[in-house]
């Protein structure tokens, strides 16, 4: 069950920053991919900034919202020319 709230999560983060930040993807596999690995980016961020959300499902969907616009703002980086 941990796993498809996971997932959730993160689809709907990668949502979230998709729509704030262009290129974020326009699949729900694309946004899944986005949240995932926004979930990852804005848990060490947010634990190295000693920044706590809290533990419920808002908590958990800031932090993988802040770290896909993290993530998505590197992919800008690393691709302009």
């Amino acid at each position: 069950m941990e796993a498809i709230w996971f997932i959730l999560i993160g689809l709907a983060a990668g949502w979230l920053a998709g729509r704030l930040i262009t290129g974020g993807g326009s699949s729900v596999i694309g946004y899944i991919i986005v949240g995932v690995f926004g979930s990852v980016i804005g848990g060490v961020l947010f634990d190295v900034l000693g920044v706590s959300t809290g533990s419920g499902v808002l908590g958990k969907l800031t932090v993988a919202t802040v770290g896909a616009i993290t993530f998505l703002l590197l992919l800008h980086v690393i691709k302009k020319p």
